[in-house]
């Protein structure tokens, strides 16, 4: 073997570069070592070039920065995107290193639709998620509306929240609550006080259907009855149900 060139070239080309990369290894581990790359900024920032409502950079440099481990070489960006949603309202975050110390952090916000349940500080985004927060920050512009249901129907209450909105438009009303029950009917307060009692459905046409008939009788039952009907059901097949109050409510402050 020894006295072959060409293994013997081969071998030396493998020695070679082995030694370069134990070199090059050793290197890179002096370099991350410096002081020069230790993280000293990490600059917030919303997605997509949003401004942030709720999330200030102090709050999620604060929160964040004590579970972030390494330099701009050797930090997680898995772990370090885990530490940063969650931070109260951060949605999703994107988290990228840049030259030579800093990490740039893009956020997306929770939008929030409504509370969640009666537990205090659950609320419930457009997107159907639900998520913990300060009531009172969520509340800025006006109540919320209070929504309800099994734990996985969040997204389904979220959405038929929004068709009602637009079902009820015409009538110049809107939802104030929407529950889903465990046996899966629904339950809606309007923001004139009245109740309706909506069933289950297995889809959003079944309920839609219960609500045109409910558009097509309220003015009538409104002018007779102005601001006497406490609770109205809806769940008979080609009728309904009416409960009257002894006499007239003040109207609900509405939501926004």
């Amino acid at each position: 073997m020894w006295n072959d060139v060409r293994t013997m070239n081969m071998i030396t080309r493998v020695l070679l570069g082995v030694v370069v990369l134990a070199l090059l290894h050793t290197g890179y581990r002096w370099l991350a070592r410096q002081p020069m790359f230790d993280l000293k900024v990490v600059h917030v920032q919303g997605a997509h070039g949003k401004p942030l409502r709720y999330v200030s950079g102090a709050a999620v440099r604060s929160a964040a920065l004590p579970r972030i481990r390494g330099n701009f070489f050797t930090v997680d960006l898995n772990a370090a995107r885990a530490a940063f949603e969650a931070v109260p309202w951060v949605q999703r975050a994107t988290v990228r290193r840049e030259w030579p110390n800093r990490l740039v952090v893009s956020v997306d916000e929770y939008v929030a639709l409504g509370t969640w349940g009666e537990q205090e500080g659950r609320l419930v985004s457009v997107d159907g998620i639900v998520f913990s927060a300060n009531l009172d920050e969520a509340e800025e512009d006006g109540k919320l509306p209070a929504l309800d249901g099994p734990d996985d129907s969040a997204r389904e209450v979220a959405q038929r929240l929004g068709d009602l909105r637009e079902w009820l438009a015409p009538l110049k009303l809107a939802p104030r609550s929407l529950s889903l029950s465990g046996r899966y009917a629904w339950t809606a307060r309007l923001d004139n006080g009245i109740v309706l009692y909506l069933g289950r459905a297995n889809d959003r046409e079944a309920l839609k259907a219960r609500i045109d008939r409910f558009s097509s009788v309220y003015p009538q039952l409104a002018a007779a009855l102005p601001g006497r009907i406490e609770a109205m059901d809806m769940r008979y097949p080609n009728g309904l149900a009416l409960r009257r109050r002894a006499s007239p409510a003040a109207l609900p402050e509405k939501s926004t």
